[in-house]
């Protein structure tokens, strides 16, 4: 309490004797308790020159938050560090619908570390995968693997999900308790809009395992396209098992295909962009994968 009341008589005074004057300490003490705050904090909270001493902008900010109650100055003091070292802000997340469960734990340790971030999140079209990233709409993306673009940082996590082949309820595999991938080369697959086609063949591959090719069926764009595509008959799609899970229309059906690998998952960014608050949500990220103990 006794470094805040230096704080914020210097805050008045914008004057570091005069500050020692009223407060009965010597300048010294003064300087030396602001360098300190300066550092805890991790930026300058005066402009000092050699005629003049200012509040600078993280300073003032500090400064209004410290004329209040106890409450006030805690939550300053953390506002101030957080801006100092840029954690304070918005990240914008973007997931494919209801994909964002999958990573609860991630955002839940990030916003109790940083209490000065805020989320904001944007649904991602499966169709056209990373249009939002690659245009700065989104600062992280949580997607699945593979991504082989050099512009964008890729973190994998541990999370992996199962596929299945979404058909309309009254498609011939419908009833089936499961399918293998050569068994595609009887459908017709929904064709995305603007996916790489490596992402594309995760899901919706371009051949079977002995060759035949997998017709595109209609083209689509957004999630709600490729639902309609499928219910109505005109075409299957590859999709996570958790898709059966918030998805179970009556004119659906998920098949297990057998022999398709596990899809992977992981967080996205542009590398050119990256922030510290990037970086502090990477580090939730991966903390959150590390066995406890």
């Amino acid at each position: 309490m006794r470094e805040i009341e230096i704080f914020l008589t210097a805050a008045e005074e914008l004057h570091f004797s005069r500050t020692a004057e009223r407060l009965g300490i010597s300048p010294a003490r003064v300087s030396q308790t602001i360098k300190k705050q300066e550092r805890r904090i991790g930026a300058p909270l005066f402009d000092r020159t050699t005629r003049a001493v200012r509040l600078s902008p993280l300073g003032e900010q500090l400064y209004q938050a410290l004329r209040g109650g106890y409450r006030q100055i805690t939550q300053g003091i953390a506002t101030a560090q957080a801006t100092a070292d840029g954690t304070a802000g918005t990240l914008t997340l973007g997931t494919l619908g209801p994909y964002s469960l999958q990573i609860k734990n991630v955002l839940d340790l990030f916003l109790a570390r940083h209490p000065n971030a805020r989320l904001q999140h944007r649904e991602i079209q499966p169709a056209s995968p990373l249009d939002l990233l690659k245009s700065g709409e989104l600062d992280v993306a949580y997607l699945w693997l593979p991504i082989r673009e050099p512009e964008l940082t890729v973190r994998p996590t541990s999370h992996t999900s199962k596929v299945l082949l979404m058909v309309s309820a009254d498609h011939p595999y419908a009833e089936r308790d499961a399918i293998c991938l050569e068994d595609l080369g009887d459908c017709a697959v929904v064709e995305g809009q603007s996916i790489p086609a490596y992402m594309e063949e995760v899901f919706n591959p371009w051949h079977t395992p002995s060759g035949r090719p997998v017709r595109r069926g209609p083209k689509v764009t957004t999630w709600q396209e490729a639902l309609s595509v499928v219910s109505s008959g005109q075409a299957t799609a590859g999709v996570t098992a958790e898709v059966a899970d918030f998805y179970s229309w009556p004119s659906l059906a998920f098949v297990p295909i057998q022999d398709a690998p596990l899809c992977r998952w992981a967080f996205v960014w542009r590398t050119s962009s990256e922030t510290p608050l990037i970086r502090a949500f990477a580090k939730a990220a991966t903390d959150t994968q590390r066995p406890a103990g």
